[in-house]
């Protein structure tokens, strides 16, 4: 653009904003100011908005906060998830995994510097599901759409009766945290128990916190090579934010 159709430019709206005819030379340096500080805003904007996603699942209100260095390995947490959510005393069940590092080194199954374990620092490690940001990669594969966000918490929550136990979800997941129960053919995952998360309160050392929710999917090493299979009709609606290109 031509300085002088910068400058009428800013004169056109000074008069829009009640400034009136005359522009002081202060006043017009001050728009000029105001004008280039946007202008250079929503450059930033549209280059974080290149991976930015778009919102259309809301994010949860909260989610649980794992500390290794105090965790004692006692797996009361995996207990009391169960005993609460399932009517049983079942640690394989449990939406919180505490250990998995255990057998394995830098290099484990998922490699990166993230893994921990017997041949790392020999810290015990509790997983817990993120609560992820859209586009959600459990609720995005599902076909049954029965993942979804809880209206009290936010959490992503199954939906037991819509759930056909195809298992899309737990190939989705790259935190490998989605459950499947053989018993009732259901998948299972954390739902922060309704905003009360009982492992946090039947963890003995304080290794477990529920705090306001944070996007941590970006700091998390992901535990598996997922397999995501998108329903033609999600993929389709997709398309209006995600373009491929």
């Amino acid at each position: 653009m031509q300085p002088d159709m910068k400058q009428e430019t800013i004169v056109r709206a000074a008069e829009a904003a009640g400034f009136g005819a005359a522009l002081s030379r202060r006043r017009f340096l001050f728009l000029s100011a105001g004008t280039v500080t946007g202008l250079a805003a929503l450059n930033i904007c549209r280059v974080w908005g290149a991976d930015a996603p778009v919102i259309i699942i809301d994010n949860a209100r909260g989610l649980l906060l794992a500390d290794p260095g105090r965790c004692v390995g006692c797996q009361r947490c995996e207990l009391a998830c169960t005993e609460f959510n399932d009517g049983r005393a079942q640690p394989s069940l449990a939406r919180i995994k505490v250990g998995r590092n255990i057998n394995f080194g830098p290099d484990g199954p998922a490699g990166g510097l993230g893994m921990q374990g017997a041949w790392g620092n020999g810290l015990v490690v509790q997983d817990t599901c993120r609560q992820c940001p859209h586009p959600v990669p459990c609720a995005t594969a599902c076909p049954e759409n029965c993942i979804r966000a809880d209206p009290a918490t936010g959490a992503r929550i199954v939906d037991t009766a819509a759930c056909t136990g195809c298992r899309l979800c737990r190939r989705a997941c790259p935190m490998n945290m989605i459950g499947f129960d053989e018993e009732s053919q259901k998948a299972t995952k954390c739902f922060l128990c309704l905003g009360s998360p009982k492992c946090v309160e039947a963890c003995p050392s304080g290794a477990l916190r529920y705090v306001p929710w944070r996007d941590l999917t970006r700091e998390s090493v992901p535990r598996t090579t997922t397999l995501t299979v998108v329903p033609a009709d999600k993929a389709e609606s997709c398309l209006e934010c995600h373009v491929t290109r």
